[in-house]
């Protein structure tokens, strides 16, 4: 089943409820069922973008920091939870404006730096613009977790003209994002009532899995140095 399915039934149903079903609420309607399709194609536009700087990388370098990247809509229930924890009101500009993270990608690099590296080159884009950064790498969350969160939105041409999408972009290191992994894995296993030796063992290793990364960038910049040493003058 097409994942966007599901969103309409949902969206359409919670809609029908509260509406009495008129010229403006059947525009509302269709509004709502547009949404999905969307951010869908907010999501393909920008992994086009991130796939070309990926084969830039690759001709200019000779390899890719980027080790994969996955894509995402949330969940319709968990839209619609989402609107009513804010204690808002299940509207189209509730939906665009105050969810941020309704398509979202996350991106997995070999190191730090190029993390780091990206952000710079899509802050000097012109094609996407950079709404907000959170920097959970420079400061990490109490748990342990790390990552780079942008929100950024995407332009897409439409009949009507030019409309701007947001997607949410988490940037990790694959050992940040093994962590994560296995966090949500206990986390959902233990149905959020995590016991406190647990937390405390996730929090040592996501100390472990930061001392890799800096273990890793640190061989990588001696083993660029003695490369760059053996090149002839």
């Amino acid at each position: 089943m097409n994942p966007n399915d599901s969103l309409l039934k949902q969206l359409d149903l919670r809609q029908l409820y509260q509406w009495e079903i008129g010229e403006d609420e059947l525009r509302k309607l269709e509004e709502w069922k547009k949404l999905p399709f969307l951010y869908q194609l907010a999501l393909d536009e920008l992994k086009n973008k991130i796939k070309l700087i990926q084969t830039e990388w690759k001709i200019h370098n000779g390899y890719s920091p980027i080790e994969h990247i996955k894509t995402r809509i949330k969940e319709p229930k968990s839209i619609l939870d989402k609107l009513e924890r804010k204690g808002l009101d299940m509207t189209v500009d509730n939906m665009v404006n105050q969810i941020h993270d309704i398509a979202g990608m996350r991106i997995v690099f070999s190191f730090v730096r190029d993390i780091y590296s990206l952000l710079d080159h899509l802050q000097q884009r012109e094609d996407i613009k950079i709404l907000e950064i959170k920097d959970y790498i420079a400061k990490p969350k109490p748990n342990g977790y790390q990552s780079l969160h942008v929100i950024v939105a995407v332009p897409l041409t439409l009949f009507e003209g030019q409309r701007w999408m947001k997607v949410e972009i988490q940037m990790r290191t694959l050992a940040m994002d093994f962590w994560a992994s296995m966090e949500h894995i206990l986390f959902y296993k233990y149905d959020k009532q995590v016991p406190p030796h647990v937390v405390q063992e996730l929090s040592e290793a996501a100390k472990a899995a930061d001392a890799l990364d800096k273990k890793m960038h640190g061989l990588r910049k001696e083993i660029m140095d003695v490369s760059e040493a053996a090149l002839p003058e």
